[in-house]
């Protein structure tokens, strides 16, 4: 059985990941508890220890809206907490996955849709430390690209469906942007995709992305009429409007895949049934 070291096991993607995978994989969570990236030392001593054949590392600082503010921070766990894991692992001449995100790329409309061979031009500091990532590992490791993702209700990071649920239960107006695009992807597909490209590796950049792209006030929509709560409270606004004060992000997130070949992703509506029927 495959040995993954994995970093970010107890968050909203890697719990799921470790639930889905536990009987096919032996995982090796590497807590932060028990190692700090952004401590060279101390990855290079617990990594010496541990016995595995790849490292999935999915622990980052994913705040978009404060990396602004604390840019040391961000820089610090996204980049070189990156290197340091990774460096480790190219040493023991282990197999590395790097989880990415959307947030690489511009999200201009006329650059629209982003495949892997697209140009990453991040336009805040989150996007750019991912980059910055990406660039420690590309060709030497995978970098696997997820976009906005959802599960079952996970209380300890609930993910954008169950905080805009949350939001219009508490009969709270949403104003919703119209004119962007985002790319929601069921976690429990982003398992399965990863699964395959495991036991298939090749040092590569894959994009496990839902199969469409919504605008973020439709987004809203779906989960209202999904969970028969009022469409009235679900206001538009603009793109332009929304970003006033706030860290910019890519407008126009519609994220697609050349590489993936291997795993039928759900579209948001199939998503969201499969979600709803597993919490029954």
């Amino acid at each position: 059985m495959i040995k993954i070291a994995i970093t970010g096991a107890t968050g909203l993607i890697g719990s799921k990941i470790i639930e889905l995978l536990n009987n096919k994989f032996q995982f090796i969570p590497l807590p932060s508890s028990l190692m700090d990236i952004t401590n060279k030392d101390q990855v290079y001593q617990i990594l010496k220890e541990t016995n595995f054949d790849l490292f999935l590392h999915l622990a980052a600082y994913t705040n978009v809206a404060k990396a602004d503010l604390e840019k040391d921070l961000c820089f610090k766990i996204n980049v070189e907490g990156t290197k340091n894991v990774f460096e480790v692992t190219s040493f023991k001449k282990k197999k590395f996955i790097y989880i990415s995100t959307d947030f690489v790329f511009d999200g201009k409309k006329e650059n629209a849709p982003f495949f892997e061979t697209s140009t990453p031009n991040p336009v805040g500091f989150y996007g750019e430390t991912k980059y910055q990532g990406e660039k420690i590992v590309k060709n030497k490791g995978m970098i696997v690209r997820i976009a906005y993702p959802y599960r079952n209700f996970f209380p300890k990071k609930p993910d954008f469906v169950h905080k805009l649920k949350n939001f219009l239960e508490q009969k709270k107006e949403l104003k919703m942007i119209k004119n962007a695009l985002m790319t929601p992807t069921l976690v429990d597909d982003i398992a399965f995709g990863l699964k395959y490209l495991i036991k298939n590796y090749t040092p590569n950049i894959f994009h496990l992305v839902g199969s469409n792209a919504y605008s973020p006030y439709d987004v809203a929509k779906i989960i209202a009429k999904k969970f028969n709560l009022p469409l009235s409270l679900i206001k538009e606004t603009t793109y332009e409007e929304y970003i006033k004060g706030r860290s910019p992000f890519p407008q126009y997130s519609n994220i697609r895949s050349l590489t993936n070949n291997f795993f039928p992703m759900s579209d948001f509506e199939t998503g969201l049934e499969k979600i709803t029927r597993s919490q029954k």
